[in-house]
């Protein structure tokens, strides 16, 4: 079995992708997955904190390509989830340490070993962007229903088909829908048309992400939470499952009417 490579990624900083990344890879890893994330953010990596990792990390992914260690030692195994690992970017280079040729090694070498690699990809469209999409089986874009996260993405969608990739999967995050009823942000459905590509879910904004990321404790481990529910529902798509959004709202309204626009977002793993 070899696993899927899920690249992480958006236009915009800010959006969550780091976040998501951290989430799906928690939640994959409770169903019996074996995951590794990988920080493709060089010089800015932030996956170790959200994970609760930093205090762990001794070597990183610069130090893997340059040989200073094998790719085993650069793993950290999660203190929580025995399947799950993460691998961090360097903090003291910059993206040209990285090529997208090495990413696509190191994935290669860690596929038969693992069900599902995710890349946390850096925000932009510059090097680090196509490093990080380089060994994709799968693209995840994730951005908030604001009108410039929106323009960057698609922005990326037209990327992703310039290097010859598969059609992105959307998960629109940060999603306020007492907003979304006065006008003030975007509605999913507006998102959808202006994208055009499949939505693979929907994560509410919940006051204890920030919580949760600032004691490195993924929210998905939480399943009181709304917004853990939701990443652990699109890690259900991901393995293949077809379920329905969840109903964030008590009249139901926004979530049920985009219930049918969720599609299956990969093979099983």
């Amino acid at each position: 079995m070899s696993a899927t490579v899920v690249t992480v990624t958006s236009g915009k900083g800010g959006v969550g992708k780091t976040t998501a990344t951290a989430n799906l890879g928690t939640a994959l890893a409770e169903f019996g997955q074996r995951v590794v994330c990988i920080d493709a953010d060089i010089g800015l990596r932030n996956l170790d904190v959200v994970m609760g990792l930093e205090n762990r990390v001794v070597y990183d992914l610069v130090d893997v390509i340059e040989g200073r260690c094998n790719l085993r030692q650069a793993m950290i195994k999660d203190k929580r989830l025995k399947d799950l690992y993460m691998i961090p970017a360097a903090q003291t280079r910059d993206k040209t340490a990285v090529s997208p040729d090495d990413m696509i090694r190191i994935a290669d070498e860690l596929r038969p070993k693992h069900d599902w690699i995710l890349i946390d990809s850096p925000a932009g469209i510059e090097r680090g962007f196509r490093n990080a999409l380089a060994p994709a089986d799968l693209i995840l874009i994730v951005t908030n229903p604001e009108v410039s996260a929106v323009r960057d993405a698609d922005r990326i969608i037209g990327m992703t088909e310039a290097e010859g990739k598969e059609e992105p999967k959307l998960i629109l995050n940060r999603v306020r829908p007492e907003m979304v009823r006065r006008g003030e942000m975007l509605r999913a459905e507006d998102v959808l048309e202006i994208l055009a590509i499949d939505l693979i879910g929907v994560v509410p904004e919940d006051e204890g992400v920030l919580k949760a990321s600032n004691h490195g404790i993924p929210i998905a481990l939480n399943g009181r939470s709304k917004a853990g529910r939701a990443f652990r529902a699109i890690a259900s798509r991901l393995m293949g499952d077809e379920l329905p959004l969840e109903d964030f709202e008590a009249e139901g309204g926004l979530f049920n009417r985009l219930t049918r626009m969720v599609k299956t977002g990969g093979q099983p793993a």
